[in-house]
């Protein structure tokens, strides 16, 4: 991977209208203030009239549906006509979170007017065997279920020749969508496309969804003596496609979403929960559903993980809809399983793509363009994204399939091998507009400015790179060139917390073009912990690394936890450095902690490493009163545990003091006893143990601790481990005959340990300060 170049851009602290830090304090006054008016002012939010509007939903005078006009009346006309004489409804979806939400909205939502199963019927395209859009092999489908009219969602807008296909079977459309409008209107019943506004209009920024909302909503308002449930109940939805699909939270968006979340915060509630689909898709991302991070990093990864596995993401309606708990729950379960493969395929394929381009000369590369006939084709467009932010470039990565896709009636002459994919932009290169220059060169396309997804034959992939090539350098197109990073707020460790969270908190939802606020921490250094692969909710482990670690400065003895994600422990730096972070609530470990995005050196920092007479020896003596000594608070049992203090001593340029009190032994006999019984209060009682209780418990390694739950294994025991801890279960078997050496080496590795920690605490300090001299000197 390239050494990637930064821009950092720091927000200046502005001095700010008095009247405005005052109308601001007046519709926020929980809270300071000294975060949230900067981040107001930031971003745009700087009339006094707008703050309450913004920061509340309750002062919001959210759009009426009408606001699209005619198409908007012709498309709730057309279905009430349908409603009073009887007929037959197919929702067309898409195979991604906005599409499967907003299907998912119209199911329920017309499901207030027509019968599920007898009169509506919805159909979602395969991912990895059709493309987005209308297809005549679907509308097909839906013909034979007796359907009159077509409802498509999230798509369908320059589907021309497929609308002319469905009329010719004797099926009217109408398109719900947000992608680009076509050059005329197609011949349809209705087309409700926020994209016919003004760009300043408060529903212009709507996703598919929240248009399908929009759509139910007219029918709610033209028919209010039908429906049965309360329109509200569907906002769940719209926020998880809202913000699953990165569209500008702004006006009415930004009004649906916080919506939304107050929907969607009852699913982890038993007393409140309507949609057990979501409630255990929740429960299984460890999120309670109150910030839109639940979305982003949880459950819509998970819905699009489906499609990106299986292809098929019809069952993702039944678990966003049904109301049936077993189903749900085993539906949920399946979804969680497919993103646990989706996670450690990405991974496969970003090691792949990333072997590849090693072996080019990037500097004559303006868009990097790969194909392979092993490559998921339902991951690329995660891969796609990544490599272009990481090597600042336009990427199209396509997977060479063996034959035209099947699942769609091929044009003529259609190429008999396809290679399928999708591309991301990077900076304002209109990735959309480069692609279509090529389109004679391809089978199908389609898309908008940040991303694509296209097809073409795999003979034209050599002419297709080189041509795309040439017309971005024509159109004076800079690679390679250094990435703004924009912190937000300049604070410190200590600020860290509840105070700082609950103003952050006020900007949300956030999403595009009001991005979740980030930190700048100067002069900190960071302790890495191990690095852990995630578990499944199985406890089985998954090939995706985060690396979890302390993050200390000068204005606080206590270090700040935090992950970074996709990184190993060795990654991380040696010395003082800046940080940008974004500050989360961990509900599941009930704390906060920072998500680290970005590092670099304190270029003015120069770290000096601690003197000998930095290492002071507390265990026989009182220490000097020295502010922010380092302590080792107990007693280690090999020089590399020193040698990480010795090294934290050196980050930190602290004293480092030697304080860990005499040891005290049990013997290993009785250690061996004490586990024993652990182990069948826990597998009696069914409840898990963390590794720090253990070692409470014990005094004994991780060492000794495995070999420990070996034995116990072979005594009948069965152990597993998840983020709770460990579990343990009896299983009844006969021990086998090398449990009795199990033990033995059990209580050979306590002794061990027992002699080691009795060395520690007796050796001399000058033998100490000089392996730390010896160490850092390496």
């Amino acid at each position: 991977m390239p050494e990637h170049v930064y821009q950092w851009q720091i927000e200046p602290i502005t001095p700010l209208p008095e009247a405005f830090v005052e109308a601001v304090r007046c519709c926020a006054p929980e809270v300071n203030g000294r975060y949230i008016t900067q981040l107001l002012w930031q971003r745009g939010v700087r009339e006094t009239d707008a703050i309450a509007a913004y920061l509340n939903p309750n002062a919001y005078q959210p759009q009426s549906p009408f606001e699209f006009g005619q198409e908007m009346e012709w498309a709730a006309n057309r279905i009430i006509r349908a409603y009073d004489v009887g007929e037959t409804i197919g929702i067309w979806g898409d195979f991604d979170a906005d599409g499967v939400t907003a299907t998912s909205v119209l199911w329920d939502g017309l499901a207030q007017f027509f019968t599920q199963h007898q009169q509506l019927f919805y159909y979602i395209p395969n991912r990895l065997t059709e493309s987005h859009g209308l297809s005549r092999l679907g509308l097909d489908h839906l013909k034979a279920q007796g359907c009159h009219l077509i409802v498509t969602c999230d798509t369908g807008s320059t589907n021309l020749d497929e609308i002319l296909y469905a009329q010719s079977l004797g099926m009217d459309v109408i398109i719900t969508d947000h992608h680009t409008l076509p050059e005329a209107r197609p011949p349809v019943s209705a087309i409700v496309n926020p994209r016919s506004l003004a760009a300043a209009h408060p529903l212009a920024t709507l996703s598919g969804v929240a248009v399908a909302y929009k759509l139910v909503e007219a029918l709610y308002d033209m028919r209010p003596d039908v429906p049965e449930r309360a329109l509200e109940e569907l906002l769940d939805l719209v926020a998880i496609g809202l913000i699953a699909d990165l569209v500008e939270l702004k006006g009415d968006c930004r009004y649906l979403a916080q919506r939304g979340i107050e929907q969607l915060q009852k699913q982890s509630n038993p007393k409140t929960m309507t949609r057990p689909g979501i409630a255990r898709l929740l429960e299984l991302c460890k999120r309670s559903g109150d910030r839109p991070t639940d979305i982003s990093f949880g459950l819509g990864p998970r819905i699009n993980a489906v499609s990106r596995i299986q292809g098929d993401a019809h069952f993702c309606v039944e678990l966003l809809t049904s109301r049936n708990v077993p189903r749900c729950r085993d539906l949920a379960e399946a979804t969680e399983l497919a993103n646990t493969r989706r996670k450690a395929l990405q991974k496969d394929v970003t090691q792949q793509v990333q072997a590849k381009l090693s072996q080019l000369d990037l500097s004559t590369t303006s868009v990097i363009v790969l194909w392979d006939e092993q490559w998921s084709a339902g991951v690329l467009g995660l891969v796609a994204g990544q490599i272009a932010q990481e090597y600042d470039r336009p990427t199209i990565l396509l997977s060479v399939a063996p034959a035209a896709e099947p699942a769609i009636a091929p044009k003529p002459g259609s190429p008999l091998s396809l290679a399928k994919g999708s591309a991301r932009s990077v900076h304002a290169i209109d990735l959309y507009q480069l692609v279509k220059h090529q389109a004679h060169l391809l089978h199908r396309f389609g898309g908008h400015p940040f991303a694509a997804g296209l097809s073409l034959a795999v003979d034209n992939l050599p002419l297709f790179k080189q041509a795309i090539n040439q017309r971005l350098l024509q159109q004076g197109g800079s690679i390679g060139t250094a990435t703004a990073l924009h912190a937000d707020l300049c604070v410190t460790v200590a600020e860290l917390g509840l105070e700082l969270y609950k103003e952050l908190r006020l900007i949300e939802p956030c999403g595009m073009g009001n991005p979740m606020p980030r930190l700048l921490i100067q002069n900190c250094w960071l302790e890495a912990d191990r690095n852990t692969k995630l578990r499944d909710w199985r406890g089985q482990k998954v090939d995706y690394i985060r690396t979890p670690f302390k993050l200390w400065d000068d204005s606080t003895p206590d270090g700040f936890p935090g992950l970074w994600w996709g990184h190993y422990a060795n990654e991380i730096p040696q010395g003082r450095c800046d940080a940008i972070v974004e500050l989360e609530n961990n509900t599941y470990h009930k704390r906060y902690e920072v998500r680290l995005i970005a590092l670099r050196a304190c270029s003015d920092i120069v770290l000096q490493t601690p003197r000998l007479d930095w290492i002071l020896d507390g265990r026989t003596e009182p220490l000097p009163n020295i502010a922010q000594l380092l302590y080792v608070p107990t007693c280690p049992t090999s020089w590399q545990e020193l040698q990480v203090w010795f090294r934290r001593a050196a980050k930190a340029g602290k004293p480092l003091a030697i304080a860990y009190p005499a040891p005290t032994f049990t013997p290993p006999q009785e250690n061996w006893q004490t586990l024993v019984g652990i182990a069948k209060y826990l597998s009696r009682t069914g409840q898990p143990a963390t590794r720090r209780q253990l070692h409470d418990r014990l005094a004994i390694s991780d060492v000794s601790l495995k070999i420990g739950f070996q034995a116990l294994e072979c005594l009948g025991f069965r152990t597993s481990y998840s983020e709770q801890g460990f579990s343990l279960s009896w299983s009844e078997k006969k021990p086998p005959a090398k449990a009795r050496s199990l033990i033995e080496q059990f209580l050979t590795a306590v002794h061990e340990e027992q002699f080691r920690r009795q060395y520690f605490y007796q050796v001399p300090l000058s033998t100490i300060q000089t392996v730390a001299a010896q160490t850092l000197k390496g």
